[in-house]
């Protein structure tokens, strides 16, 4: 997840090593783990292999045992009865204007007031929506930074919002426990998306980093997929300073775009104007640990096949 408050803060933090003093180091083989193959897409083993700059060093990260991306086992999460729905009150005139910020896009929002906000779900108060940005890979093989059961979507959308009932500003709330809350929508190749095509038909104004454009009445509401499942746990932000302030809400149903609407964010240049053009592509974070978190879901998972042979054989035992 790309944040962003104070700029020039961002713009070093995102350029330079960070560290916190005292904090205990995660080692390479805990931060860049290789993913394991799908049946999908076998190829995205590869995906590590030309890590974005960001994730060739290593980072100092505070405590370090509620890293995010992670990826979720459906059987391993645990059904939560009292989990409401998340819902979402958007405003599309608190959009402001889209904003490269060298790693990705982010369209950002006025944060002043209650007008744009998320409730319920496992949040105990609403919390402004700061901005929006995406995640996605070279090609369509990969690009997500949760995954589901080891499966990689192309793309991944955050929406960032901050407890504004508990912090007075968006930089201190990043900072601090319970922080951010994050929706997390997986993105699959599909049908075209007609509500996203605003955003998408933008973008050329952005190529360049440090560039920004303003964007008007856009609602993000338009990104959620219809159906309501989703997973929770506690994480972190996915880019430096890689806080434990988040609580994650990634939902269980992809929304669909089309090749051409991501083409276009892959055309978009992590460099500025007058550097050489290194194309946006692969903008996320390796899998993190779970550690010893439980990830809980709003729905009851499925029955799995071997799960209908548990009960047959048993019936057939009973029977006997």
């Amino acid at each position: 997840m790309v944040i962003q408050g104070c700029r020039k803060l961002l713009g070093s933090v995102l350029t330079s090593k960070w560290s916190v003093r005292g904090g205990p180091r995660l080692s390479p083989a805990l931060w860049v783990p290789l993913r394991h193959c799908n049946i999908s897409a076998c190829s995205y083993k590869l995906r590590n292999v030309d890590l974005h700059p960001l994730w060739k060093g290593q980072l100092d990260i505070p405590g370090g045992t509620r890293q995010s991306p992670i990826d979720i086992r459906v059987r391993d999460s645990i059904f939560h009865p009292d989990l409401s729905p998340v819902k979402t009150h958007y405003d599309p005139n608190t959009c402001l204007h889209i904003w490269n910020n060298g790693y990705a896009f982010l369209v950002e929002f006025d944060d002043c007031t209650d007008k744009s906000v998320v409730s319920g779900g496992p949040l105990e108060n609403p919390y402004r929506l700061k901005q929006f940005h995406f995640h996605w890979g070279i090609n369509n093989d990969w690009g997500s930074e949760h995954t589901v059961d080891s499966k990689v979507y192309p793309a991944e959308l955050h929406l960032v919002h901050w407890n504004c009932t508990k912090y007075q500003t968006f930089e201190e709330a990043i900072m601090e426990e319970n922080g951010l809350a994050v929706i997390g929508i997986f993105l699959k190749l599909g049908k075209h998306h007609e509500k996203l095509q605003k955003l998408v038909d933008i973008l050329p104004s952005v190529r360049y980093k440090d560039s920004l454009t303003e964007f008007n009445y856009f609602d993000p509401s338009c990104l959620l997929p219809s159906c309501s499942d989703y997973w929770t746990y506690a994480g972190s932000l996915t880019t430096p300073p890689l806080t434990e302030s988040v609580t994650w809400m990634i939902m269980k149903k992809p929304v669909e775009v089309d090749h051409s609407q991501l083409a276009v964010f892959r055309s978009l240049l992590f460099s500025a104007v007058g550097e050489e053009e290194n194309y946006m592509v692969d903008n996320f974070r390796p899998l993190q640990p779970l550690m010893n978190r439980t990830v809980h879901s709003s729905f009851q998972p499925a029955l799995q096949v071997s799960d209908v042979k548990k009960k047959s054989d048993k019936q057939i035992q009973q029977a006997g």
